[in-house]
């Protein structure tokens, strides 16, 4: 099956971050296009998937197009039963279904005062009550979920779920805005951010595209919580590897990891690496002896 995935600015979309986590994130393939919101761009690219009104938008192999984070969730569960997008047990799976679907409809005074911006953490927000109030639900359902399905992992319930790809984006904001949490919730969110796909969609987010001044916040920074990068630097060739373990081809761009220099198709693919090499497994397995 050839699925088209469309989505907006890496950095910014949390609806974009939920629609390549129902791939990414349980093995799925799909080809990407990205369309920088508040662009003529976006709705050149929207105009190409109809009848989709935004991201994400998904078309499917026979050509239908399915705009709608959850009920791509729920169409690509049906066509891909052993992925695992919900729990096989009953309960869990009834668990993880509520906690998608107030996720996709709620908490909007927490997407207003802390839009997504994977680029900054903010060391202080002032989150109004009704921010406040929305974290609260958040981790009520949080901890709900855990005693239901008595989850042994780190994850909402049991294995990784649609329900955690909606709440990838919370944690998201939790980490940017440095958000109040109990420790049970900031170990959640901890999780989030030290999962691979989460890694690499944050990693490319930082090297796609310009700055959106709309969510700038003039607000003191602080250094983003999730694992610490490797170092790496841009350098000169050669690399101890001849094609791109991207895109298999010839390299032309390099970055030097732990004093050894890979080589890479193209920039992006260059500095998607600089910004987290350890997201990525096809750039680890290089430094490997």
């Amino acid at each position: 099956m050839v699925y088209a995935l469309l989505l907006g600015d890496r950095a910014y979309s949390s609806w974009s971050l939920r629609g390549w986590l129902l791939f990414e994130g349980f093995g799925l393939q799909t080809a990407v296009t990205m369309a920088p919101l508040h662009t003529s761009a976006f709705g050149d690219a929207l105009a190409q998937f109809q009848p989709a009104r935004t991201v994400p938008a998904l078309r499917m192999p026979e050509g239908v197009v399915v705009a709608d984070s959850l009920a791509i969730a729920e169409e690509l569960a049906t066509r891909h039963p052993k992925a695992g997008h919900w729990p096989g047990d009953p309960a869990a799976r009834a668990v993880a279904r509520a906690l998608a679907a107030e996720m996709h409809s709620g908490f909007a005074a927490l997407r207003s005062h802390c839009p997504m911006n994977l680029r900054v953490s903010y060391r202080e927000c002032a989150p109004p009550d009704v921010v406040l109030d929305d974290l609260e639900r958040i981790q009520a359902l949080w901890a709900w979920a855990r005693k239901v399905t008595a989850s042994p992992t780190r994850w909402l319930c049991g294995n990784y779920s649609v329900a955690d790809a909606f709440f990838a984006p919370v944690a998201a904001r939790v980490a940017g805005y440095n958000l109040p949490l109990s420790p049970a919730g900031q170990d959640y969110v901890a999780a989030h951010l030290a999962h691979g796909p989460f890694r690499r969609w944050r990693a490319m987010a930082l090297v796609s595209g310009p700055d959106q001044p709309i969510y700038r916040r003039d607000w003191p920074q602080r250094a983003w919580p999730g694992p610490a990068p490797l170092p790496a630097e841009p350098c000169e060739g050669p690399a101890l590897n001849s094609a791109c373990p991207f895109s298999g081809l010839p390299v032309t761009h390099f970055l030097r990891c732990q004093d050894m220099v890979l080589g890479f198709c193209n920039a992006f693919c260059r500095d998607k690496v600089l910004a987290d090499p350890a997201a990525w497994p096809q750039a680890m397995a290089l430094l490997q002896p």
